[in-house]
């Protein structure tokens, strides 16, 4: 167990060593098997580990001044996380998941009351299709666009699809299925040009590459923490342009969190009022869509781990990651597979389809202790910044 922190202590940003080219030993995974699953869940580091074993040790013996730490922790994690993809924090909402991002859109818009139609497609996040097909069965008109023969979702596709009653376009920048990348710019000038607002799914992207909203302009976007960000479930970001808060985008959910100030006027001493209580809220994210409670260990995970990623660069993690992909697109056909993912994807991950392969590779690489997403008849590669070309070795071979 660590030692007791301070206050001061625990909400500093740890200093970070490891350079991008040397980072195994700070992943415990590496001695364990050798994983290159980081599309499913990213192993957190020992200093995230750290971050949330200090967070438990304040937990167990502080709060005697009757502070509380998790509200500037979460504050932090959601500075990192604006400064992440180039928001300012007064537009980032802490929310459950990146499922829960896309309800509250979804819900905020007034959709399906307000009619209209939403525009996705077939490669979107897979809970975000459920999503939409029950809101089919309730009247909403559902717009799904197929990709072409080359696995990519064309601009000119979505194009025929959105109209002047579209509602939102919502999809995955990089899609969890084949790797697919929109260009969010591109697909923000289409859907603005006729007065649609656009929703994508990030959590394929943030942390692993770089991201700016206010040069793609989209409107909206959510992600989780327990993928590229190297944290956990239970907490995730949502992104809203300013602009549309109060505006097209109204609450729909109610709770504490989104007050900043309540005046009781019941109670023997209190001033008098017109009600018996009375609210102040803010113009900020966070008033719309936080209503209850947080996980402030899962912030504590994901504020060190932000930190973690601000250090190395973005920019530098997604460089060290493309070489490994460039030898898999190479050598990957070699041993019968197919690519699926378009080549000029920037994304983190490579799908490669196969007759069978669960059946035929699937015990090969568990005896390998090689950790790839494998389904029935495809492969997902996902490497991360502590996987090198020797880990790509031992995955080949398990394939051979």
């Amino acid at each position: 167990m660590t030692s007791i922190m301070t206050r001061r202590s625990l909400l500093a940003t740890a200093p970070i060593a490891a350079a991008v080219n040397t980072p195994k030993p700070e992943f415990p995974v590496t001695r364990e098997f050798t994983c290159l699953n980081n599309a499913r869940w990213h192993p957190m580091s020992k200093g995230t580990r750290r971050a949330m074993e200090q967070f438990l040790d304040f937990k167990s013996t502080g709060g005697l001044d009757g502070k509380e730490i998790g509200p500037p922790i979460q504050s932090e994690a959601r500075q990192r996380f604006a400064q992440l993809i180039n928001a300012t924090p007064s537009e980032i909402s802490l929310v459950q998941s990146t499922t829960m991002g896309e309800n509250l859109v979804v819900r905020g818009l007034g959709i399906p009351k307000s009619g209209g139609n939403i525009v996705t497609d077939a490669l979107h996040f897979q809970g975000s299709l459920f999503m939409y097909s029950e809101l089919a069965k309730q009247g909403l008109e559902v717009r799904i666009v197929q990709p072409r023969k080359d696995w990519r979702v064309h601009l000119e596709d979505l194009d025929k699809q959105i109209d002047r009653d579209t509602r939102l376009v919502a999809l995955s920048q990089v899609s969890m299925i084949t790797g697919h990348e929109h260009n969010l710019k591109a697909v923000s000038d289409l859907a603005h040009s006729k007065g649609t607002l656009v929703y994508a799914d990030i959590i394929q992207a943030a942390g692993a590459m770089p991201i700016d909203v206010q040069a793609s302009e989209v409107d909206f976007a959510a992600c989780s923490s327990f993928k590229w960000l190297m944290a956990d479930f239970g907490l995730g970001f949502l992104y809203t342009n300013k602009r549309h808060l109060g505006g097209k985008l109204q609450r729909s959910i109610y709770g504490y969190r989104q007050t900043t100030a309540t005046h009781y006027h019941l109670l023997p001493h209190e001033s008098a009022g017109e009600r018996f209580v009375e609210f102040e809220t803010s113009s900020e994210a966070f008033s719309y869509f936080e209503a209850s409670s947080t996980a402030s260990i899962v912030a504590a995970a994901v504020k060190h781990s932000l930190g973690e990623i601000l250090n190395l660069g973005v920019a530098n993690i997604q460089a060290h990651r493309q070489p490994l992909l460039d030898r898999l697109r190479k050598e990957m056909p070699r041993l019968g597979f197919e690519t699926l993912t378009p080549i000029g994807s920037n994304g983190p991950l490579l799908v490669f389809a196969k007759k069978d392969a669960a059946a035929t590779h699937g015990a090969k690489l568990k005896a390998a202790k090689v950790d790839v997403s494998v389904y029935p008849h495809r492969i997902r590669i996902a490497p991360s910044i502590y996987n090198d070309q020797s880990d790509i070795d031992r995955l080949l071979n398990a394939l051979s």
